[in-house]
């Protein structure tokens, strides 16, 4: 039957009971039953009960013949689909903005929901196989004479480390009956095709023919009070905190939204409890804290039960529990929390590490490629210092794919403290405050203050200040300084050349090689010129003093010339101009999809031209690229859909005065006019006065434009070298040890030479493709990330939303999933027929798992209802979407259209233009 894929083990069972080890298997009995036998195992408190297995599945999958309506499923391109690695670094977004942008509105009604109403349909209009139905009945006697029971699905892709599918199948819950029970299990294999599940599937590149689904059937707890515990916080990633959401009755109510619960975070290890928030409700319990309906010895026992979970799964869980009217403690479910950013490798000293996301501080937010981490890992041993008193700067760690700066060992010394805090308030200044707050803890309290030997060790360590020579240079011979710089720009990228004959083995050597010191100083030598023309401007600043008002001396900054960025974008305006005055490249590349213009202008079948003015644009600029640090991301010349898009884009430009030269020569006008003007000012004053700040302010303008030529002079070696590792590639994949060239991009230097060895490298490559496509999807990553997990800045958020305290036009609920967005608000209260764009934040009375498709394109969530754990902050994590919960009036007090800024983290909402 096309389409489908039989899943079940050849020989397993149709029914077999959770304490049976054969539960355990995964393939057998889905991610649910699989977990729960194994707590079961280990001696957890788990309720009584039996799994009809995916072999039972496949039976009635094969009578209800779904080939026609899986292939059809199978057939739509998954979420970001593409070619692999041509999107690195841009797969999460910036915290201040969607990453839904440039996706399709959502909507309830997909393009796959008739192959999928299909597959619901013929599952259930199909009976349950004889023998399944048989094997249904002797279990469910065995649990005693119509005894009530939940029965939940189990699907072979859920509760895994990487993808909860929270909610997106169906549970039934006081089932009664051997015939209602079978009529719940064919309603939860049917809800293995609903929209959402399958939206869910999609989103995260999961093949529709390559998952299966179980049914567990377990024995009902009356539950008197019911809830949710997370064995890490999942607001602030930080290990070791347990936070447990509870509330009376069933745990539905708190999972779907419905109520506002009363939570706890406690200290693991030692019991304590950090923090009590309570709820709307009394607690019943006498002795419980008033407004709590756990008393803390319950909350202690579930903090262990949690603990128990996490040590038997190695990993951090999200426990769902039931507390009994005898007031036992069950667990019900148990899953990997899949949202938590990815911990650094221990360190040696096994103490706790701060690491600043250097990725992030270079604009990229996806990951970065193994081989391009391998490159920076190279590059920067060689720099790790010997000196003492400096063995703990620059270095390196790559949590999550990307690029981790150590500055631990900077924390604890003043100096290091004073260069940090300057720096930051240079390149990031969201990062200052997350810092201050740093100097505060006591773990990194300063060991080491101003002295020769630590200045010594930090001007061996940090490769920047050998730059120190060569500023004192550009400042009284600045030509000569630039000069300097580009020769040394142009000689490190002929050094990165090969003949077409070399052998594999010497690419790699060659590369090695050119990551070794020479390629640090040919950056430093970029440096010098850009920094004596802002210490000039500082010192034109210091002189003018009052006599620049606000606004004035960045105006002198415009429209810089030497800016080999600013070159390029004029010279991209200049390639559309050209194409523009020839009508059939400009109809060729404005009215085509720009992957077919890339292809035809690899084919050379552009219009002369378009292919011409293109390839001339790319003979000048093809070595730079999105995330260009990163040396597995294509190149430009390797692949021009970027700028033949951006070409479009200039080709719809109607308004002559919004032309980028017309700009551009606008702003210099402003800055010359500027600078002239705070010269007569200053000459008010007295004449030596005018004339140094007249020096300084043309010094200023003739040399700031090269802060961007150390990182195009790196990135033009990165693209030589880039070259000679594909070469390293094509060699691997004609011997077969990968199977395509851009595989080795997937690897690190060391092991492209194992493989060049000999060693086969297919399932590496693979491994490594997962991670970095799981990585492509997620959408918050920490700026500043501790050994433990902790996202600094997340955690200072929710510790002032904890103080309350907001300030007038902002609404406060409870930080469910991190990050920052502002965008367009769009009240929804009924999801079907809701249309969602792109970036919108969606804002709910409360949300279950119908919801879910309008969560691929919102760029936030807020809702009136609901915790931290509710289902709908749980789907909001693993989309990477900032939400706040349980935010009352919200749905009256937004309108849609308003403009709304949503804080994740500090659980607020602000109102912006638009709203009462």
């Amino acid at each position: 039957m096309d389409g489908d894929v039989t899943l079940a083990p050849r020989g397993a069972p149709l029914v077999v009971p959770l304490a049976d080890p054969r539960a355990r298997a995964v393939a057998v009995a889905g991610g649910k039953a699989a977990s729960l036998s194994a707590l079961l195992g280990a001696g957890l408190p788990v309720p009584d009960g039996f799994c009809v297995t995916t072999a039972a599945y496949d039976r009635a999958a094969a009578d209800a013949d779904l080939g026609a309506a899986v292939a059809a499923l199978a057939a739509e391109p998954a979420e970001g689909d593409g070619p692999v690695g041509s999107g690195a670094g841009a797969g999460a977004a910036a915290d201040t903005t969607s990453a839904a942008q440039g996706r399709a509105p959502t909507t309830l009604r997909t393009a796959f929901a008739v192959p999928a109403a299909q597959a619901r349909s013929r599952l259930r209009a199909t009976p349950v196989p004889a023998a399944t139905a048989a094997a249904v009945h002797a279990a469910y006697a065995a649990l005693g004479p119509d005894v009530p029971v939940a029965v939940r699905s189990s699907a072979t892709a859920e509760d895994l480390p990487e993808v909860s599918f929270a909610g997106q199948q169906d549970t039934f819950l006081g089932v009664v009956g051997a015939e209602a029970v079978l009529d719940a299990v064919r309603r939860c294999w049917a809800s293995l095709w609903t929209d959402r599940a399958v939206a869910y599937r999609q989103a995260n590149g999961i093949d529709h023919r390559a998952v299966g689904i179980a049914v567990v059937v377990q024995v009902m707890v009356e539950a008197a009070v019911s809830g949710v515990l997370f064995t890490a916080n999942p607001l602030t990633g930080r290990r070791g905190e347990t936070v447990v959401d509870a509330a009376p009755g069933l745990g539905e109510a708190l999972v779907s939204g419905a109520v506002n619960p009363d939570q706890w975070v406690v200290d693991t290890a030692t019991g304590e409890i950090l923090r009590r928030t309570p709820g709307q409700r009394p607690g019943p319990a006498e002795d419980a804290t008033p407004g709590l309906c756990l008393t803390d010895a319950q909350v202690r026992e579930l903090t262990r039960l949690g603990a128990r979970a996490e040590q038997g799964a190695g990993l951090p869980q999200d426990v769902e529990w039931a507390v009994g009217a005898d007031g036992r403690i069950w667990v019900v479910q148990s899953r990997p929390i899949t949202t938590l950013y990815p911990l650094p490798e221990p360190d040696a000293d096994d103490g706790s590490r701060v690491y600043l996301c250097a990725s992030l501080l270079q604009g990229i937010t996806g990951p970065m490629t193994p081989m391009g981490l391998s490159v920076f890992d190279t590059m920067l041993v060689r720099y790790r210092p010997t000196a003492p008193g400096s063995a703990e700067t620059f270095r390196y760690a790559h949590p999550g794919l990307r690029l981790y700066l150590d500055m631990t060992g900077s924390l604890r010394t003043t100096g290091g403290r004073a260069m940090f805090a300057r720096a930051m308030r240079i390149a990031d200044a969201r990062s200052v405050a997350v810092i201050h707050r740093l100097m505060e803890d006591p773990r990194f309290a300063v060991t080491q203050g101003w002295t020769p030997r630590s200045l010594l060790g930090m001007y061996r360590s940090l490769p920047q200040l050998k730059a120190l020579p060569q500023v004192a240079v550009a400042l009284v011979r600045p030509a000569a300084a630039t000069d300097r710089s580009r020769r040394a720009a142009q000689a490190a990228r002929e050094a990165a050349d090969l003949p077409d004959r070399a052998r594999p083995e010497q690419r790699l050597d060659l590369v090695e090689q050119q990551l070794g010191p020479d390629l640090m100083m040919v950056v430093i030598d970029q440096v010098a010129p850009a920094v004596a023309a802002y210490i000039w401007f500082g010192v034109a600043r210091g002189l003018l003093g009052p006599l620049a008002r606000p606004g004035e001396l960045p105006t002198v900054l415009q429209g810089l010339p030497n800016n080999v960025t600013t070159e390029m974008d004029l010279e991209l305006w200049r390639t559309a101009t050209l194409v523009r005055e020839d009508p059939a490249s400009a109809a060729a590349l404005r009215d085509a999809d720009p992957r077919v213009v890339a292809r035809r202008y690899a084919e050379g079948s552009l219009p002369p031209v378009a292919q011409h003015a293109l390839g001339d644009f790319l003979a000048r600029y093809g070595h730079r690229a999105v995330a260009e640090i990163d040396l597995g991301v294509p190149r430009w010349a390797d692949d021009p859909t970027h700028i033949v898009n951006v070409l479009a884009n200039y080709l719809r430009l109607a308004d002559p005065e919004q032309a980028p030269d017309r700009q551009f020569a606008r702003a210099a006008r402003e800055a010359e006019a500027m600078a002239a003007e705070l010269t007569r000012r200053a000459e008010r004053r007295g004449r030596l006065r005018g004339r140094v700040v007249g020096y300084g302010l043309r010094r200023a303008r003739a040399a700031a434009g090269l802060r961007e030529q150390p990182k195009f002079a790196l990135v033009l070696v990165l693209a030589a070298l880039r070259r000679q590792v594909a070469q390293v590639g094509a060699a691997l994949a004609a011997a077969g040890r990968i199977a395509t060239v851009e595989d080795v991009f997937f690897l690190d230097l060391a092991e492209a030479r194992v493989g060049l060895r000999g060693a086969d490298l297919h399932e590496v490559v693979a491994e490594r493709r997962r991670v970095y496509e799981r990585e492509t999807r997620r959408r918050h990553v920490p700026r500043v990330l501790l050994s433990d997990g902790t996202d600094v800045e997340a955690a200072i958020a929710a510790e002032a939303a904890a103080a309350g305290g907001a300030s007038p036009g902002t609404l406060s609920g409870a930080p469910a999933s991190p990050g920052t967005v502002t965008g367009r608000a769009r009240v929804v209260l009924e999801p079907a027929g809701a249309r969602l764009e792109p970036g919108e934040i969606l804002v709910a009375p409360s949300t279950d798992p119908g919801w879910t498709p309008l969560f691929l394109t919102a760029g936030a969530l807020v809702m009136e209802m609901g915790g931290a754990m509710s289902h709908g902050a749980v789907v909001a994590r693993e989309y990477g979407i900032p939400a706040v919960v349980g935010v009352p009036e919200a749905t009256a007090r937004i309108r849609t259209g308003d403009t709304v800024t949503v804080d994740g983290s500090a659980g607020t909402v602000t109102l912006g233009s638009g709203a009462p």
